[in-house]
């Protein structure tokens, strides 16, 4: 399977999973519409862009100049990844609603764009889980951000289809507890897998 494909697959449910990028998002969808939702997306989006750049350059720096500091951020990928499906498989025998304020904010591409540049959860995947899936024999800054590519358009994807489906349901203010279980659940078990496989590569 390609690295791609798979890199694709580890992130994916980090995207699904609540945090300010989504929750923001879907904030707009539910006070105005899917258009705002979709405004808000592009400006996290365009955040991530920053964020692709930076660490695009950043991590070529460190392939080529110490690759020992480059085995080290693979174990911290690795790490962060089981601490994230350690928290999300928790979360399944709690019983927290997720509450998604229903608050328009004048602009959300501005908005979404400060929130996804300072968001640690977003800068946790550039620096530790994106490296993972880069060869050192290759051209580090187009697999970089080639990578971030594919981060930048699932987010796009992934938010812009949320703020369509919430819409449809403005009418609650709280995640279906019982769904977002699974999907927490779910998603804690793909991250498991994704650590596994990190480590015996």
């Amino acid at each position: 399977m390609s690295l791609y494909v798979l890199f694709a697959l580890t992130v994916l449910p980090l995207i699904f999973t609540p945090g300010p990028d989504m929750l923001f998002i879907l904030s707009q969808a539910m006070a105005k519409n899917a258009g705002a939702g979709m405004k808000a997306t592009i400006g996290v989006c365009l955040g991530y862009l920053v964020h692709s750049i930076l660490v695009a350059l950043g991590i070529a720096a460190i392939i080529v100049s110490f690759p020992i500091l480059f085995e080290t951020i693979k174990w911290l990928g690795v790490a962060y990844l089981l601490y994230l499906a350690f928290g999300l498989i928790k979360s399944v025998f709690n019983s927290k609603h997720i509450v998604i304020e229903n608050k328009q904010t004048a602009s959300p591409i501005q908005k979404g764009f400060f929130t996804a540049l300072l968001n640690p959860k977003g800068m946790l995947i550039y620096f530790a889980i994106l490296p993972q899936f880069m060869t050192k024999s290759g051209d580090s800054v187009g697999q970089a951000l080639l990578l971030s590519c594919i981060f930048i358009g699932l987010c796009f994807v992934v938010y812009c289809s949320l703020s369509f489906v919430f819409v449809r349901i403005s009418q609650k203010s709280n995640l279906d507890a019982r769904k977002q279980k699974w999907i927490d659940g779910g998603s804690g078990v793909m991250l498991t897998l994704a650590a596994t496989w990190l480590m015996n590569n």
